[in-house]
C-alpha cells in the first residue's frame, strides 16, 4: 500500500468512526451479513486458537473470537478505530481475550515470525484496499499463519455490488463516462472514480476467481468462499415480515447461509468470504 492510499484508508475509517459498529446491525440486511460471517468464523476457530485480526475495527468479530475461545491481537491501520474497540470491550468479558492491540497495514507483516498465529481474520475486507500490493498483503498473512493453519477474510464483491446497487452505478456513469465505468467493470478497481466529482469509497473489488488467482499467486489457496448475502439483498418488507416470525427467521437463515456457499452465488454478495491456507499443507 502507497504511504498515500494508507493515508487515505486510514482517514476514511477515523472519520467513518464509529458508524462502523452499526454497520452490521442497522438494517436486516446487514444483521443477515453479520450472522453469515460469524456462522463462517465459527467454522475455523478452535478453543485456545491465537488470533491475529486485521481490520478489527470497533470489535464486532474481537467479540465472537472471544467467544469462540480464541485470545486476540487485534490490529487496525485507523487509530481511531482500535480505541474505539477498547471502548466497546471495555468492561466485559471478550476484554480478557484481548493479547494487545497495535496499528497494522495489512500490507507489511514483517513484524511477526512465521506461523506464528493458529488463525488470521481479515474481515472487513482490508484486502481491498491493498490494491497492487494485495499479493504481498496475502503472501505475508499466509506467511504469518501456522502450517494448514486458515487466513480468513472478506473482500469487496464487484458483480454482487453492481447488482445490488446498479441504479446508483447508473447515476454515477453518468457523471464519470461509460468507459470509466466499463474499467471498474473490468477491474474493480474504484480508483476510476476517484477526483471525478464523486464522493466514493474508494476500493478494490473482486470476482471469486480474481480472488482463488490471488490466492494462488501467493502461495495458498482458497479452500471455502461463501457470499456476504443473497436472498436478503431483495425486498426489504418481505424480509422485515420473516425477521418478525423467529421460527420462519431461523428457517430462512439457513436456507440463506446455504445459498450463499452455492458456486454460482458467491460474486451474488456485497462481499465475499473466504478460508485461504498454504497450498504445499494439503486439504
Amino acid at each position: 500500500m502507497t504511504i498515500e492510499s494508507r493515508e487515505r484508508v486510514r482517514r476514511y475509517f477515523d472519520e467513518f468512526g464509529d458508524a462502523e459498529w452499526d454497520r452490521l446491525t442497522g438494517d436486516v440486511r446487514g444483521r443477515v451479513s453479520l450472522e453469515i460471517h460469524r456462522r463462517f468464523l465459527a467454522r475455523f476457530v478452535q478453543p485456545g486458537d491465537r488470533v491475529l485480526e486485521v481490520g478489527a475495527g470497533p470489535g464486532r468479530f474481537t467479540i465472537e473470537l472471544a467467544a469462540l475461545g480464541a485470545t486476540v491481537v487485534v490490529t487496525d491501520l485507523s487509530p481511531v478505530q482500535l480505541a474505539l474497540n477498547a471502548e466497546h470491550l471495555r468492561g466485559t468479558v471478550s476484554e480478557a481475550a484481548v493479547e494487545r492491540r497495535e496499528v497494522l497495514d495489512v500490507c507489511d507483516t514483517s513484524r511477526y515470525a512465521d506461523g506464528e498465529f493458529d488463525l488470521v481474520l481479515a474481515y472487513g475486507g482490508p484486502l481491498s484496499y491493498a490494491f497492487e500490493h494485495a499479493e504481498e498483503a496475502m503472501r505475508g498473512l499466509l506467511r504469518i499463519t501456522r502450517p494448514g493453519g486458515p487466513v480468513v477474510g472478506s473482500v469487496m464483491s464487484l458483480l454482487g455490488t453492481w447488482r445490488h446497487f446498479l441504479p446508483g452505478v447508473v447515476k454515477v456513469a453518468e457523471t464519470i463516462g461509460e468507459d470509466a465505468n466499463d474499467r471498474i467493470l473490468r477491474t474493480g478497481d474504484l480508483r476510476h472514480e476517484a477526483g471525478q466529482g464523486i464522493d466514493t469509497h474508494v476500493c478494490q473489488m473482486f470476482r471469486h476467481r480474481d480472488l482463488a488467482e490471488l490466492a494462488r499467486a501467493a502461495g495458498g489457496e482458497i479452500v471455502a468462499a461463501s457470499a456476504g448475502n443473497w436472498a436478503s439483498l431483495g425486498d426489504l418488507d418481505a424480509l422485515a415480515v420473516l425477521e418478525a416470525d423467529p421460527s420462519r427467521w431461523a428457517r430462512f437463515m439457513e436456507h440463506e447461509v446455504a445459498a450463499c456457499q452455492e458456486r454460482g452465488a458467491l460474486d451474488g454478495g456485497t462481499h465475499i468470504l473466504f478460508a485461504a491456507r498454504g497450498q504445499s499443507y494439503g486439504s
